[in-house]
């Protein structure tokens, strides 16, 4: 099976649910996950309409998934008050494959071993189409955001550091 026809737990729950969804496929060294800005130049797509998945932790020890354009920085100020949450912090690298099931830098909000509350950031409801990690380094899938804020029970709310 050639890389472009590969398929990952995130497309099968997609096409279980009768989501429809366009898989891309981009080049990586290994287990090194590059980062979204090259990511999102190697699909030759907008970088505002890939979004990268943060999860952090909670003051009240919780787990939360951020989705954020990849260009853009996470304001954990913004995150704590879009969770209600007095404070949140990055869950460190070691904790992410045994809570979520993922790997860094292919770690989706679709598919965790558990579903987290989850919040996109506000640009995501105006755009046509976003792209979010397959679940796998070396994959996204692309779909329309009402679809997969829909799927996870997503909120949304500015959660980026402001320019």
């Amino acid at each position: 099976m050639s890389k472009k026809d590969e398929k990952t737990n995130v497309m099968r729950i997609l096409e279980q649910k009768n989501i429809p969804y366009t898989p891309h496929a981009y080049p990586h060294d290994g287990d090194a996950a590059p980062d979204g800005l090259a990511v999102a130049r190697s699909l030759g797509q907008d970088p505002e309409t890939v979004f990268k998945t943060l999860v952090a932790r909670g003051a009240s020890n919780a787990l939360y998934v951020f989705d954020i354009p990849v260009g853009d920085s996470l304001d954990l100020k913004k995150a704590a008050k879009a969770v209600g949450e007095k404070s949140v912090a990055m869950l460190r690298q070691k904790e992410l494959l045994p809570l979520t099931g993922y790997v860094h830098g292919g770690c989706s909000p679709i598919g965790m071993k558990k579903q987290y509350p989850t919040v996109f950031h506000e640009t995501a409801e105006i755009l046509d189409t976003i792209l979010v990690s397959a679940g796998k380094v070396g994959y996204q899938v692309e779909l329309a955001p009402a679809d997969l804020i829909a799927l996870v029970g997503a909120g949304t709310a500015d959660l980026t550091v402001d320019p």
